[in-house]
């Protein structure tokens, strides 16, 4: 019986190296969603979306210059 055990730990303590396949997938999947729902929010308001770019990459801008 304590043989059972240990084994039960041991091959429960294990770390998979990588993500399955359906984990990324999943991942991708949800990446292309929000640029899709960016991308028509963009079309429904363009103003909108063109100030936040603005004032991204203000922000972006000012504390990455290279001086």
């Amino acid at each position: 019986m304590a043989n059972t055990r240990t084994a039960s730990k041991a091959t429960n303590s294990r770390k998979s190296p990588a993500k399955p396949l359906s984990d990324l997938s999943d991942e991708a999947e949800i990446a292309r969603d929000v640029v899709d729902y960016l991308k028509e929010y963009a079309r429904e308001k363009p103003e909108v979306a063109a100030l936040w770019c603005l004032g991204i990459g203000f922000i972006l801008g000012w504390k990455l210059k290279p001086w």
